[in-house]
């Protein structure tokens, strides 16, 4: 019989936790977020980068805190429950949930478009059905899977800064970063491309698979995020010299786009691979987040207690594997959700804004909250500098999580009464 407050099973080490964050920020993004992110800042690209790798690292920096303090699966939603209270918890967990299960869609739909444009959502679907299989049959295989596919990932994008900056069409002037789009696309950038970036929590959110995770959660997020800066700053530099700021905004496909001008059309075939590849990769790190909060709200009520249950041999959430798996496969065949990633920018951004508040709890002595205090700033200020349709749309969505959260609240209190 399936036991609902099992133990998950600790197998991950700081190699393999290092390969799971670096399998969802090594991802489709930095295949495709140069382009909307140069749109948004123009000359201002690379501030914007920086910009979004100091919030990202205030924010990595707090939940490896937390991570090491709380080692169970959930993430924020365990932080925010845990040092600001159930309705903070709750929130956070709403806000990755939705979010992130929009980006599962996304990110299969992305599979769908370069694996074989006419029947993208069948593919899509198909992605996620096999993944999700995968997942099921426990992490030691999830991870092997996203070793292999950080592998191929890093070696496309390691081909792509070669052949461009060694072509005789790159050149150094195209890397200016004049502030000529303004301080508002410099941040609206750093919003976009954040949202790449913050793979690192599925590190934190399977804390309860982590072997020793106060000496391993500490370790392997700094060194992901680290590692993921250094390959999106090489990518971005090396598309800019050769197609500029200009080009590159109005760019559908960033990479191919850029190693066809730099005079490797050979190159393009492989590229496209490669980002399908790397939404592979973003897609199963995603299901694996998920599926591990979902677990951590069941176990608590927030969702149906049945997502709780814990599989007796494999020791994965199995159901709430499935049950992710099944409303991202109905996404996926069913809905254009494009206009989702804005949305789902938004909600990463609550959830982390809610890390950085539950670290800074944690003190004691100001230097040690100067680090959330910057991350909360930080992570305040993107998310208001989103475009307004995504902001008003997130906001309209935490609303529900909200009136859901006050509704179970109201029933309880009238049992009790």
């Amino acid at each position: 019989m399936t036991r609902t407050d099992a133990a998950l099973r600790r197998t991950l080490g700081v190699r393999d936790a290092v390969v799971v964050g670096l399998g969802s920020m090594v991802g489709a993004g930095v295949f495709s977020a140069p382009g909307p992110a140069a749109r948004a800042a123009g000359s201002g690209l690379l501030p914007g980068l920086a910009l979004a790798a100091l919030v990202a690292y205030c924010n990595a920096m707090s939940s490896a805190r937390l991570a090491a303090r709380y080692p169970a699966s959930g993430g924020t939603y365990v932080y925010g429950r845990e040092r600001l209270g159930a309705f903070w918890g709750h929130l956070a967990g709403w806000a990755f949930v939705v979010g992130k299960t929009a980006s599962c869609a996304a990110m299969a739909l992305t599979v769908g478009a370069y694996v074989w444009p006419g029947q993208a959502h069948a593919v899509a679907v198909a992605a996620v059905v096999a993944l999700t299989a995968v997942n099921y049959g426990g992490m030691h295989k999830s991870a092997w899977l996203t070793r292999a596919i950080v592998a191929v990932v890093l070696a496309v994008l390691a081909a792509v800064v070669v052949v461009c900056l060694a072509s005789g069409r790159a050149g150094a002037g195209r890397l200016d970063t004049g502030l000529s789009w303004g301080a508002g696309g410099v941040l609206q950038a750093a919003g976009l491309l954040f949202f790449a970036f913050a793979g690192y929590a599925r590190i934190a959110t399977l804390g309860e698979e982590v072997r020793d995770p106060a000496r391993t959660i500490p370790r392997a997020i700094p060194v992901a995020l680290g590692i993921a800066l250094v390959v999106y700053a090489c990518v971005i530099v090396a598309v800019l010299t050769v197609l500029g700021a200009d080009r590159l905004g109005q760019a559908a496909a960033p990479l191919a786009d850029a190693v066809r001008a730099a005079g490797a059309p050979g190159l393009v075939p492989v590229v496209r691979a490669g980002a399908a590849v790397a939404a592979l990769g973003s897609l199963l790190a995603l299901i694996l987040g998920v599926s591990r909060t979902t677990l951590a709200m069941a176990r608590d009520g927030h969702l149906p207690s049945a997502l709780a249950a814990v599989h007796p041999r494999f020791r994965v959430p199995h159901r709430a594997e499935l049950a992710v798996g099944a409303v991202v496969a109905v996404l996926a065949a069913t809905v254009d959700v494009r206009g989702a990633i804005g949305f789902s920018s938004f909600g990463v951004l609550v959830y982390y804004a809610i890390a950085n508040a539950s670290a800074w709890t944690l003190g004691p002595g100001p230097r040690a909250r100067v680090v959330p205090a910057v991350g909360l700033l930080g992570c305040a200020t993107l998310a208001c500098a989103l475009p307004a349709a995504a902001v008003a749309v997130g906001a309209g969505v935490l609303a529900a999580g909200v009136a859901a959260y006050g509704v179970r609240r109201w029933r309880a209190g009238r049992r009790g009464a």
